[in-house]
Order: C-alpha cells, then sequence, then structure tokens
C-alpha cells in the first residue's frame, strides 16, 4: 500500500467536512424539531441486528443492500441497517406496543452494499418518519403534508411529487390469476417502461381480453391528474380494489393541492417501486437538477406481522445529507476572536461562551487569524475592561 492508498476511501463512502457537517446538523435539529411538533417521539435504533429480523418483510431488495458479518458472541449471522424503516416497524410491534396510533421519528446513519442511484453514496443519514395503527386516508395525507412541510423546511423548490397505488397492480394480477413466473415477467416488463414487451407479455401469460387490455392500459397510464379520469374509463371492469385504489388516489391529489397548491403533480400507475414491500399509496418527491427523488415513501401495512402484531403502517424516509445540498451558503461569520493571552481574558472568553457565543482564543506561536475562523469581532482589552470590536 502506497502513502498515498492510505486515505482513499470506498467507492461510494464519502466524509462530510465543514461548513457541509455544520449544514447536515442544523438541518437535522430543524426536521426532529419539525416532527416533535407534529407529534412524531424519537427513536434510535441499533446500527446491527440479526438478519432474520432485519429483513423480515422486506423481501429480496434490502437482501441484496443489506452488508452481513457473524456474530462472534452467537455464531448467528447480523446485517448492518440499510433501511430504518424496518427497524421502526419492529420497535412498533414488539418493543413498544402501542394502543392506538403511534408516531415515531428518527435520524441516524445506514450502511449499503451498493448505491441507489448512478453516482450515489452508500452511507446514507437517512432521517425520517413512520406512523403505525391507521390504515385511514387520512394517515396517509399526514405523511404526504409532513414529507412536503421537510422538504420546503430543506430549502427545496419547485417540487415535484409522483404518486402511484400499488395496490392497482396486485389487485389486476390477482384477478388474472397468474403464476408466480408469469408475475414476475409482466413486472419485469412495467419496470422496463416497454410497450412492446408489455403486449408480448400480456399476450403470453394473460388468457381474460379485459383484463389483458387492462395490463396494457396499466403501461399508459401516467401524466398529470387527467390520468386518474383515463383509469377510471380504463379499469371499469376491474375488481373493486382497483376503484378503490383510485378513490384513494383522487383524495390525496385533492389533500396535497388543497395545502400545497404549489407542488406538480405527478401519477405514474405502473410505477412497483418496493412491490415485494409497500401496500398502498407510494410517492416520490423531486426537485429539478437531481436525478433522484429526496423523499421516498408510501403505505406498508402489516410488516410486523412477523413480530406478532400486524399493524397498518405509512412512513417515508430522505438523505439528509442529499438534502443539505439543496441550499449552499457560506456559513456566517459570527465569531469573536480572542488573543492567547492577558488579564482576565480566560473569565471573559468564559462569559461569552455562556451568552451563547462562538469565541475562538488564539494559540501561542499561531499564524493564521480571525479570516481563518469566520470571525468578524475581535476581543480586546481597553481601560482595564474586555470588549468586542467589529473587525
Amino acid at each position: 500500500m502506497t502513502i498515498a492508498d492510505r486515505w482513499l476511501l470506498p467507492d461510494g463512502m464519502d466524509e462530510v467536512l465543514p461548513p457541509q457537517a455544520s449544514r447536515m446538523e442544523e438541518l437535522r435539529r430543524s426536521l426532529l424539531d419539525l416532527y416533535h411538533r407534529w407529534g412524531y417521539d424519537q427513536v434510535m435504533p441499533p446500527p446491527v441486528e440479526f438478519l432474520d429480523s432485519l429483513l423480515t418483510g422486506t423481501g429480496t431488495d434490502l437482501d441484496l443492500q443489506t452488508f452481513k458479518l457473524t456474530d462472534q458472541l452467537t455464531g448467528r449471522l447480523m446485517g448492518v441497517s440499510a433501511d430504518v424503516t424496518p427497524q421502526v416497524a419492529r420497535m412498533d410491534a414488539h418493543s413498544m406496543r402501542h394502543q392506538g396510533p403511534a408516531r415515531l421519528c428518527y435520524c441516524t446513519n445506514v450502511l449499503r452494499a451498493k448505491p441507489d442511484q448512478l453516482q450515489g453514496g452508500r452511507s446514507p443519514v437517512q432521517v425520517g418518519v413512520e406512523l403505525f395503527g391507521h390504515a385511514g386516508l387520512e394517515a396517509d395525507l399526514e405523511i404526504l403534508r409532513l414529507a412536503l412541510t421537510s422538504l420546503t423546511a430543506a430549502g427545496a423548490e419547485e417540487l415535484h411529487l409522483a404518486l402511484g397505488h400499488i395496490g392497482i397492480y396486485r389487485s389486476l394480477v390477482q384477478a388474472a390469476e397468474l403464476g408466480r413466473d408469469d408475475e414476475l415477467a409482466l413486472f419485469e416488463a412495467l419496470e422496463l417502461k416497454s410497450p412492446v414487451e408489455l403486449a408480448a407479455r400480456v399476450e403470453a401469460s394473460v388468457a381474460d381480453p379485459a383484463l389483458a387490455e387492462m395490463f396494457r392500459a396499466l403501461g399508459t397510464l401516467h401524466g398529470g391528474p387527467e390520468v386518474l379520469d383515463e383509469a377510471r374509463e380504463a379499469f371499469a371492469g376491474a375488481p373493486a380494489a382497483v376503484g378503490e385504489a383510485l378513490a384513494q388516489l383522487r383524495a390525496l391529489h385533492q389533500g396535497v393541492a388543497a395545502e400545497h397548491p404549489e407542488v406538480d403533480l405527478y401519477f405514474d400507475l405502473a410505477e412497483l417501486r418496493g412491490y415485494q414491500y409497500h401496500t398502498g399509496m407510494m410517492f416520490a418527491a423531486f426537485v429539478p437538477g437531481y436525478g433522484q427523488a429526496l423523499a421516498k415513501g408510501g403505505r406498508y401495512d402489516d410488516t410486523g406481522r412477523a413480530f406478532g402484531r400486524a399493524r397498518p403502517a405509512t412512513g417515508f424516509s430522505m438523505d439528509l445529507k442529499l438534502l443539505a445540498t439543496l441550499v449552499q451558503s457560506e456559513p456566517p461569520r459570527d465569531g469573536i476572536w480572542a488573543p492567547a493571552e492577558g488579564e482576565g481574558v480566560a473569565e471573559a472568553i468564559a462569559a461569552l461562551r455562556e451568552r451563547g457565543e462562538r469565541v475562538v482564543q488564539a494559540l501561542p506561536g499561531q499564524t493564521t487569524g480571525p479570516e481563518a475562523h469566520r470571525c468578524s469581532r475581535r476581543l480586546m482589552q481597553s481601560d482595564g475592561l474586555w470588549q468586542t470590536v467589529t473587525l
């Protein structure tokens, strides 16, 4: 290993330096205070758990993202948390056992085996909220409103909200009585957004002509709110659950538009992100200039069933590192530069710090001055009194 190699970081791992670290901490405090005002209690899940607990109910996607290691005490496999949501679901179902709705929030580091997006990081600081114990539309709307409020608080502008509902595809698959292989083939075709591939898969696996037409239509139903009207016509003969899902999306649209009219809403009824995990509405929030969603979430009922307590659940998460890049501003030059020595200077510095002032005391022989330490004032002695002077 060369000297240069010693400070190389693994791909996807990054360090946070000033002033970005200060911006992240300021934003973390702001968001957790926001969630506190909305009635959400903070939890701190462990960084490592036994694998069979950590991956419960999350499907294969999270399994592939999880670093695995052997516990030297028990010999059991453990996993490093790649997503906090399943951990919080376990805490609600097993550790807390609240009766009625429970609102929980968190902000913690996670580690992923590979980045979610091209050139994305593998060590995000995940911040988010989860609402357990309420299956109604009101809970989903609260989560959407809080996600948009969070992004606005972080400095996001020109917000675009993409909404979908996993129940539409699930209901059509169930009505068509598809086998596992056919279901997977259709899923892959919809993910590719390829009409030709989708048509071929539908023709090969869906016998009912009416359902086959609905599957083909599903791949085209994306766009503005008018998509919901198109979907109502396309799925006129679909199972009742499809109509209920469309009604939920329409109600969510109305609720978001009433409180956040500035947000541009987009609907994609063939969006199947988190198919093995989500059970209802799903959403992702974007801003121009970012190639990935700043906030992602949705409904994931019954995740706690494996822990002995099935509960309705809905929530969202964000990467604090990504959020902190929304506002690029120089840190304020608000510090006070104090001399290295002088009669009574220690007491004067202590009094200033007690009042909340940032005071940087020079060290003997130091060559850098106040400008290098974001100081706009200097502590000076005049007529036996220590006072601050603007530089």
